[in-house]
């Protein structure tokens, strides 16, 4: 007998549909919907299997989504949940892509976490906010130089409750941060880094306990993100996430 379905996976697939397309215009291409990032929001956005596609996908359908990326000028990329849609590994294979594979880990409902004292959420207006912007960017590309990062529209999602974002300190020194979009009882945790001179002292530890701990202080039940390497996965599963699926990614303009 084959794994039973679990619903948290229908309930993560209508929030990937949601979340875009408040910033976003969207524009359906075969079995995929293809969302645009408004201008100004200093995002990249992505083509996904369009909500409840039964369908299963061909070679065919990723061609012509990628080409029409192109043609409007937008990253050639696609993401989805394999265990969703299965169909559509196969058919990125045939079209002569090979996908990268990440862990999709979720926060089971019945663990309980705390925020941690080091950690907290950022105000839309504080000078903090560009700065732990910039120290994700730095911990991503590997370095310590941090750069403040225009916020765009952050601070305006920040303010309706549509993103949160939290910060780690030493002090007065902010050590690396991360953010997560809430929407209704789902949340996705996302780009969470510490610069390399700040690692090996519990600050994404830190940041991904405080994020959880505030999106469920707002009622958010299913919190999920897709661990960046193996190493990152390590660090989620210590701070309480399973393991649920694979998200599949596709980027051909990285």
């Amino acid at each position: 007998m084959g794994r039973a379905h679990d619903a948290r996976l229908d309930r993560i697939e209508a929030y990937y549909d949601c979340v875009p397309r408040a910033v976003a215009t969207v524009e359906q291409v075969g079995p995929f919907t293809l969302f645009v990032a408004d201008a100004g929001t200093g995002w990249q956005f992505y083509a996904r299997p369009r909500l409840g596609a039964g369908a299963a996908f061909t070679a065919d359908d990723v061609c012509r989504v990628l080409e029409r990326q192109q043609e409007l000028g937008v990253p050639r990329a696609i993401e989805w949940v394999d265990e969703v849609t299965p169909s559509l590994l196969s058919a990125a294979r045939a079209a002569g892509h090979e996908p990268h594979r990440y862990p999709l880990l979720v926060m089971p409902a019945d663990v309980s976490v705390a925020a941690d004292p080091r950690a907290r959420e950022l105000r839309p207006a504080e000078p903090h906010l560009s700065l732990a912007l910039g120290s994700v960017s730095a911990g991503f590309a590997g370095h310590d130089e941090v750069e403040p990062k225009d916020p765009g529209r952050q601070p305006e999602l920040m303010e309706r409750g549509d993103l949160v974002v939290v910060a780690s300190f030493e002090g007065n020194r902010l050590c690396g941060a991360g953010s997560a979009a809430p929407r209704g009882d789902v949340a996705e945790l996302m780009g969470i880094a510490v610069p390399p001179g700040h690692r090996g002292r519990g600050h994404g530890t830190a940041i991904t306990s405080t994020l959880v701990a505030t999106c469920r202080d707002r009622g958010v039940e299913t919190v999920f993100l897709s661990a960046g390497s193996d190493a990152a996965a390590g660090i989620y599963r210590r701070v309480g996430f399973v393991d649920l699926g694979t998200a599949c990614i596709l980027g051909l303009d990285d």
